[in-house]
């Protein structure tokens, strides 16, 4: 990750440990105007102050608070502020293969949604992205967003299915158990379970009141208690339950026993 400033622009950019995303950019500009340009990557954009204005293909368009806009790769665009404050934006741009080069021209035709669901699991995923220690969340969010992007570019948006597959769940969860110190990625968890990642989160969220990551990072947990009280030092416990670190593992295991592993163990 790196900042630059200049001229007032704050620009944070990076390469996420995330299969499927090329690049993540937090950026403000003050003034900047963005001449014509493309990218190899499909573009993601919420803008989280300020309203943009740019030309894609030709076709002038607007971006604010309350939208989501997908740009294609390959497409000519630029972008400039409307309101002279400037604007602060939040971007991730996918590989072409993510949401299928079959998609640019439905992409051209219509690159804004107002659809508050998709702009919070954008969100989401920002904060997700932010700390960059939450490998299966991160996975699951951004399985569901591309399902979301592809319903919309196929203009058949619809509401999450309202059905239960106790089955699938139950093998995901076989699974997660399996590996709970290494962990396992989402893709791999779906070969594993024959089933598409969307539909593992939403059946696994349904069945344990939970979705997948969230029950890995107890498991997790659980697992630093046995070795805290088999006496292994804080930090080595971290490693050997799973987590990047001991602040990792300090985090959840507050967050889910109200006291540090230190202070757990002392009472």
């Amino acid at each position: 990750m790196f900042l630059t400033v200049s001229g007032g622009a704050e620009v944070k950019a990076w390469r996420p440990e995330l299969s499927g995303v090329v690049e993540v950019l937090h950026a403000h500009f003050p003034s900047h105007a963005y001449p014509s340009h493309t990218h190899d990557a499909w573009t993601v954009l919420i803008v989280d102050e300020g309203v943009v204005r740019y030309d894609l293909d030709h076709r002038e368009h607007g971006l604010a608070q309350a939208q989501v806009s997908l740009l294609p790769p390959n497409v000519p665009h630029d972008g400039r502020s409307v309101r002279p404050e400037g604007f602060r934006k939040r971007v991730l741009y996918l590989k072409p293969e993510r949401l299928g080069r079959d998609l640019i021209g439905a992409a051209v035709d219509q690159p804004e949604y107002v659809d508050p669901l998709l702009r919070h699991r954008l969100h989401q995923l920002h904060g997700v992205l932010l700390d960059g220690r939450e490998d299966l969340e991160a996975q699951s969010r951004l399985t569901l967003i591309e399902e979301r992007l592809r319903q919309h570019l196929q203009r058949n948006v619809l509401d999450p299915p309202d059905q239960r597959d106790p089955g699938i769940a139950a093998r995901l969860r076989d699974v997660l158990d399996a590996n709970v110190p290494a962990g396992i990625t989402l893709d791999d968890a779906s070969k594993l379970v024959h089933a598409h990642p969307a539909h593992l989160v939403r059946a696994f969220s349904r069945e344990f009141g939970m979705p997948p990551h969230r029950y890995l990072t107890g498991r997790r947990v659980d697992l630093a208690r046995r070795y805290l009280l088999d006496g292994h030092p804080p930090a080595d416990v971290a490693t050997l339950a799973g987590f990047y670190d001991q602040s990792h593992l300090n985090r959840h295991f507050r967050k889910m026993l109200g006291v540090t592993p230190a202070s757990f163990v002392r009472r």
